[in-house]
């Protein structure tokens, strides 16, 4: 064997690497359970010690601290641990319609509503859509009429072309999509949820959120779907709220109960983390605090309540004195100490102390990337309403641009009457042009936060300003964004959402693990006891293989969910596939007579093609997969494509050192025992001659299909194919689903209310179509209080565990996907084969197969839809298990197409007809027969495992992978290569 250095090489660094990625979550979960342990069931007292250790070191050696590790550690999906999983849609109408200044033209607002109408079923964007219908409704037209007004005349003049203002609208779209992208982010980050996921898709105007533990869903809604409030204050000085602080923190402290030294004991030695990290903060921000002064905080902190947990804004004079900081900035707090901050401000006798125009707002970031620390500001309401000076409706533009001396800066521009208002504003606070030190700041608050504070340098009397500082790029784009936000709002709505039940997310969890852990010692067991010594050869291959695909995983940030682990076992079934093709071979040369070494080499050579292929055709239909598919489809996807690039590189480069290791040292290698020796020799099934039989078989299966489908009333399609709401519903007794159903039926207004079994009858999904086009903010709420409503009324006890909603715009989207999967999966697959194999009839024998599998899946799931105790739906992951079924019938059918192609090689032929071609295609089928039962039956058990105990949520997934995994064999047997013959019949016939 050539380069076993170089195999033995990337092993190691492999094994390394994916051993150095893994271990973050173990450190992680080890920190973690030491605070579990700290706070003996306390959830603010865990909170606080792991935001206490979030710069500590907790990896030994490399000394990473925990927020490193905990950023690092393998990512669970919300199914594993529970949570909120919400898809965004931004609504590019009302920027649309606010760029051209609301026009009431009615073919331009009928252009945009038909617009709306197509974007369900189209692939394309609203923008165009809208600039084709209005060339369609006016054909002569120019929307440059419409959008070269005063606020955009720097990009668009009065004589340009549609597809000039095409290219503008769809730039200034992107910039809405990212501004609502960066406006959610802060939001959630303030909403204080443990490692949220937040994804932008700009193609489908979508932002995925996904929120870890939430329970709170109808906050999460209002906080997700608030429209964007950006405002301009005036501020106040440092000096003068810092009296105000003073009293606050007196008042507080005499409230403190007198004699708490334990408790006294755990603020001292919070307030000396948040001091200690206080210098070399400060120190970016040009200002310096000296040790004394965190000295003397810290031992004055006991009798400051405040102070202990908010550090007033100080800074160290020219002689060494302790001075208040100039400007709006009072105080700095720690991440973990801004709730504490946030309840001494909202105590009833605090805020009765707080004059109604002072108001204290956050900074939206952290003064340090080194640790997570905060500005409190000081702002000043105005007017009778103590509210802003201006609002962001005054803004028509705002972009990133550069000073004279090259550093980056944010230019604004107000239209007519904001200008005015600004030209006061700013006046005011420059004060005397004579004086710098009396020049106040204006505070940018979007969402009562305040992105910056700049100091006013003099009046502006144009509505032309320049923000300058010590800004990044992206910090000058990320602020442009922002000061748009007021005057091109882009409202965003929910398009669907899932919530997983913290207690149904321990329970995937647990029945995945089991699940993984029955199907990985079934594969185990069974390689050693058919293949003897070779066979746990196979099985140390496939412990690498796991090991690298969790590495992988973990260090490329890929989220693990339940399907995914059903795609990592499904992985490991298949993996053997590749063993069992080498070692099938090697028992044909042992059985011509020739020694062990010979046989071998000869097996791993003559199986590689058939390896090589079937895994290229496996690795084709995944990718499509995680191109067309969505949230579970995608996570499957994932670990399915790395899953068949590792264990290639397991399966065959390792297995191969192993055996070459045991070679040299002369070690006895067996590939069979007494049993199995002489399993499925010298087998002659005439697969050809009966093609007729499993035609009739098929059209029989599939008539019976047409039938159930027209008594069934069609497909059961699920929510993320039509739309609509489902819950999982756990209940402390069985209930009849029609009583349910009649039920909720009546409180949902007549609208219909599907009820069926969820894995037990304790245990029902519910799902309706109530309210689900229904714009309302309140929608979400109006359905729940509906089910929950019917579901009091049953006088039972219940508990929602999980809940999704699909609008049918996301729907549409959802069922194009599928579609687009399964064709172009076709296209690809025949593409493939008419290449490798060079006869276009093996390509569309393969195709008509992929049909078939397809159609008899559809029959048995309308034969036994009813019958199963779980639902039998049609959804993603209903189509990630007809393409996996499609992968499996390529892979079956390419193996059978190798040896042919071998056979004739073999005895110098490109081709065969007649009888002779019969005879040939039996062969094939025949020597192979073994390598497909013991591959089937292989997988066949993990998926059954996984079947029996992956949990409820996956039950239907698998179970159509189950009848897949059947029908792909009896297709790749006998159908996809006995109907080469009937394709080819010509002359020579």
């Amino acid at each position: 064997m050539q380069n076993k250095g170089l195999i033995k090489f990337a092993t190691v660094v492999l094994s390394v690497l994916s051993l150095y990625s893994l271990s973050f979550t173990f450190f992680a979960r080890k920190a973690e359970k030491e605070a579990k342990e700290f706070a003996q069931g306390d959830p603010v007292k865990e909170k606080n010690y792991l935001d206490s250790i979030s710069s500590q070191p907790v990896y030994p050696i490399f000394g990473h601290n925990y927020q490193y590790v905990k950023e690092r550690e393998m990512a669970l999906g919300l199914d594993l641990k529970g949570g909120m999983n919400v898809t965004m849609e931004i609504d590019l109408s009302e920027l649309l319609r606010n760029l051209a200044n609301n026009p009431a033209d009615p073919i331009f607002n009928e252009a945009l509503k038909n617009a709306q109408q197509k974007l369900s079923t189209s692939r394309e964007g609203l923008v165009s859509l809208f600039v084709s219908e209005y060339e369609h409704l006016n054909p002569d037209g120019k929307l440059a009429a419409f959008y070269s007004t005063k606020d955009n005349s720097s990009d668009i003049k009065l004589d340009d072309s549609n597809a000039k203002v095409k290219s503008y609208l769809e730039k200034q779209s992107n910039s809405a999509i990212e501004r609502s992208y960066n406006i959610l982010r802060t939001r959630i980050d303030k909403f204080g949820v443990t490692q949220p996921n937040i994804q932008l898709q700009l193609s489908s105007n979508r932002i995925l959120v996904e929120l870890p533990g939430v329970t709170d869903q109808e906050r999460v809604r209002k906080l997700l779907q608030g429209s964007a409030k950006l405002e301009f204050f005036e501020t106040f000085e440092n000096h003068e709220i810092f009296p105000l602080l003073q009293n606050i923190n007196g008042v507080l402290a005499a409230k403190q109960p007198k004699e708490q030294p334990k408790a006294a004991a755990k603020q001292d030695t919070t307030t000396a983390i948040a001091e200690g990290n206080k210098p070399a903060l400060l120190s970016a921000k040009k200002d310096s605090t000296n040790k004394d002064s965190a000295s003397n905080m810290a031992s004055l902190a006991k009798a400051n309540p405040l102070f202990s947990v908010l550090s007033p804004a100080t800074y160290q004079g020219p002689n060494g004195e302790q001075s208040l900081r100039p400007g709006p900035v009072v105080g700095y707090a720690a991440l973990k100490d801004t709730a504490q901050v946030n309840h001494y401000l909202n105590d009833p006798d605090i805020k009765a102390m707080i004059p109604p125009s002072v108001k204290l707002m956050w900074g939206v970031k952290s003064i340090s990337k080194e640790a997570k620390v905060f500005e409190l500001f000081a702002i000043k309401g105005s007017g009778v309403n103590n509210g802003a000076v201006l609002t962001g409706e005054s803004i028509t533009n705002a972009r990133e641009d550069f000073d004279q001396k090259g550093n980056p800066e944010v230019t604004m521009t107000m239209n007519s009457s904001g200008a005015r208002e600004w030209k006061r504003i700013t006046a005011a606070a420059a004060g005397d042009p004579r004086n710098e030190d009396d020049n106040k700041c204006i505070a940018i608050v979007l969402d009562e936060m305040v992105y910056t504070a700049p100091r006013v340098g003099g009046e502006i009397p144009n509505g032309v300003s320049s923000i300058s500082g010590n800004f990044s790029v992206e910090e000058t784009k990320d602020l442009a964004n922002v000061l748009k936000a007021g005057k091109l709002p882009a409202p965003a709505k929910i398009v669907s959402d899932f919530v997983v039940g913290p207690s149904l997310g321990q329970q995937a969890i647990e029945s995945g693990l089991m699940s993984f852990v029955i199907a990985f010692v079934v594969i185990l067991v069974f390689m050693a006891f058919y293949y003897n010594k070779a066979g746990w050869v196979a099985n140390i291959g496939l412990v690498i293989n796991l090991f690298f695909i969790l590495g992988i995983l973990t260090s490329f940030g890929f989220v693990l969910t339940l399907p995914g682990i059903a795609g990592i076992v499904l992985t490991i079934g298949l993996s053997v596939d590749a063993n069992i093709l080498i070692f099938e071979r090697v028992r044909e040369e042992l059985a011509l007579g020739k020694n062990t070494t010979t046989a071998i080499r000869e097996g791993f050579k003559h199986a590689m093609p058939s390896i090589i292929d079937s895994n290229v055709t496996l690795f084709i239909l995944g990718a499509i997969l995680f191109i067309f598919g969505s949230g579970p489809v995608q996570g499957f996807a994932t670990t399915l494509c790395i899953g068949i690039i590792t264990s290639l590189f397991a399966a065959v480069l390792i297995s191969r050192w192993i055996f070459e290791s045991l070679i040299e040292r002369k070690a006895t290698i067996t590939f069979d025992n007494n049993i199995t020796r002489n399993a499925f020799k010298n087998l002659s099934f005439n697969f050809v001659g009966h093609r007729k039989t499993y035609y009739a078989i098929s059209s029989i299966i599939i008539i019976l299909g047409i039938i159930f489908y027209i008594k069934n009333d069609g497909l059961h399609l699920g929510v993320d194919f039509k739309g609509g709401r489902t819950y999982i519903v756990k209940f402390d007794q069985a209930l009849s689903t029609e009583d349910v159903a009649k039920k909720l039926t009546e409180k949902f207004e007549g609208e219909e209310a599907l009820v069926k079994t969820a894995g037990t009858d304790h245990s029902l999904k519910i799902t309706t179509p109530y309210h689900i086009s229904d714009e309302n903010p309140d929608a979400d709420n109006i359905v729940e209080n509906a089910l929950k409503k019917g579901l009091n009324e049953l006088g039972v006890k219940y508990e929602i565990s999980s809940s999704q909603k699909v609008t049918p715009t996301i729907a549409s989207d959802i069922i194009y996907g599928a579609y687009g999967a399964i064709l172009f999966s076709c296209i690809v697959m025949f593409i493939y084969i008419l290449v490798r194999f060079k006869k276009w009839q093996y390509g569309m024998g393969a195709v008509i197969a992929l049909f078939h599998d397809v159609l008899l899946v559809l029959s048995f799931y309308t034969i036994l839809d009813g019958v199963m105790p779980f639902p039998l739906e049609i959804g993603q992951d209903f189509i990630a298990a007809i393409l996996t079924v499609m992968g499996y019938t390529m892979t079956e059918t390419v193996i059978v197409f190798d040896r042919i192609r071998e056979r004739l090689s073999e005895h110098g032929k490109e081709d065969v007809h007649g009888e002779e071609k019969i005879q040939l295609i039996n062969f094939a089928l025949n020597s192979t027969l073994s390598r497909t039962i013991l591959t089937s039956l292989t997988v066949f058990f993990v998926l059954l495992a996984i079947f029996i105990f992956g949990g409820d949520s996956i039950r239907g997934f698998i179970f159509a992978l189950l009848i897949g995994r059947i029908i792909g064999t009896y297709s790749s047997l006998c159908i996809s290569t006995p109907i080469v013959v009937d394709l080819s019949k010509d002359t020579k016939n």
